[in-house]
């Protein structure tokens, strides 16, 4: 799917394209949404170098990742997107042209709808590609924020279910499922930083002091970021040891009572098996009172060796 956002006098106009059109004139975005064969011979029309394929956009190499050529400034970024209470990262390729920013994406976005309803709505005043990739940035930016502020919220839960017994294999999946998500944020943030750096570095001279400003706010934001990213790996390892010490404390105390149960049920057992063997010379077997004996005696012998464990503290 082909959309243009043509950008005039202040006014977004947003056009669904077919193969046989054109792009319109002041066209600002050109976003291709899981495009086919025909919308890539499409857009290799209004390109120099080759269209990106998805493979292409999927490297992590930095050559791969951010480059120029005749066409502009490429730079495929990783976004988050929520699934559920799971964190999908999603590459999208930018390639950010003298007219207008172009963009490829195999996956819906939430932050590209969002950017589409600010510009409706006249919340974010872009005129240049350039602001416009900034903005969807800046976005980016915010949405990492709030998904850190997210994960506060949940670990700050774990931290009270750890000593839970009835709710540790809850908190290991919890835990499991926030360190993953930790990390796709982490991994955004610094392959964002990387991309605003190579902006900085080699695009600097297209872009307007405005644009700049933005970047190294951007920058800034990102780098107070990473350390609370790094506090929650901290804290999730923490917490996941913990669990684990407790959950190990549980069973050595389970193993404890079967183990103090075992020998509690020890001399009992040595006094039943001594009567048991029938041997012929064995005066109690005719002893009237033999059996009621025996009896007492094991459990004399059981409640003897209960009141010693209890009497050293074993208990």
């Amino acid at each position: 799917m082909i959309t243009a956002y043509v950008y005039q006098t202040r006014k977004l106009s947003i056009v669904e394209l077919d193969i046989k059109d054109t792009v319109p004139a002041n066209t600002l975005w050109l976003d291709l949404y899981k495009p086919d064969d025909d919308e890539r011979e499409w857009l290799s029309r209004y390109s120099v170098e080759e269209v990106p394929e998805e493979d292409d956009i999927n490297e992590i190499e930095a050559s791969a990742r951010f480059y120029q050529n005749k066409d502009g400034l490429h730079i495929n970024s990783l976004f988050p997107q929520r699934a559920g209470q799971d964190i999908k990262s999603v590459n999208v390729s930018f390639n950010l042209r003298k007219n207008y920013l172009v963009t490829i994406r195999e996956d819906d976005l939430g932050l590209i709808r969002l950017l589409r309803n600010y510009l409706r709505l006249g919340r974010i005043d872009s005129a240049t590609p350039q602001g416009l990739l900034l903005a969807l940035f800046n976005l980016k930016v915010d949405y990492l924020s709030d998904l850190i502020e997210d994960i506060y919220s949940v670990v700050d839960g774990v931290s009270e279910q750890v000593f839970d017994n009835n709710e540790l294999d809850d908190v290991f999946k919890l835990i499991t499922l926030q360190e993953d998500s930790n990390g796709k944020i982490r991994l955004s943030l610094l392959d964002t930083q990387r991309s605003l750096r190579y902006m900085q570095r080699y695009y600097r001279q297209e872009l307007s002091e405005d644009n700049l400003k933005d970047l190294r706010e951007m920058l800034s934001d990102i780098e107070s970021l990473t350390p609370h990213s790094q506090f929650i790996f901290d804290k999730l390892n923490f917490l996941l040891d913990a669990a684990m010490g407790f959950s190990g404390l549980q069973q050595n105390k389970i193993i404890k009572i079967f183990s103090v149960a075992a020998v509690i049920f020890l001399p009992p057992t040595v006094i039943a098996s001594a009567y048991g063997m029938n041997f012929a010379n064995m005066p109690e077997l005719e002893w009237q009172l033999g059996y009621p004996m025996a009896i007492l005696m094991m459990l004399g012998s059981a409640a003897g060796t209960y009141l010693f464990f209890r009497r050293k503290g074993w208990l």
